[in-house]
């Protein structure tokens, strides 16, 4: 089972591509920010950033050019 569920997920964002766009843009922060490359061998970025956004520690605004 996938952990968090897709579920879990859309109660925390507006929309499936809203979902996307956040998680790959805290992903990617998480990539770059890494100074220790270890730790992003024992969990994949993206599986981190889904728990952050289930766990409400990434947050997003909507606006009219885009997600900030």
């Amino acid at each position: 089972m996938i952990k968090p569920s897709l579920d879990e997920l859309m109660k925390k964002v507006d929309s499936k591509y809203t979902l996307v766009v956040v998680s790959a843009k805290r992903a990617r922060t998480l990539t770059e920010n890494q100074p220790d490359q270890e730790e992003l061998k024992i969990a994949n970025p993206v599986s981190i950033a889904l728990k952050e956004i289930v766990d409400d520690n990434v947050g997003w605004e909507r606006t009219k050019s885009g997600i900030k």
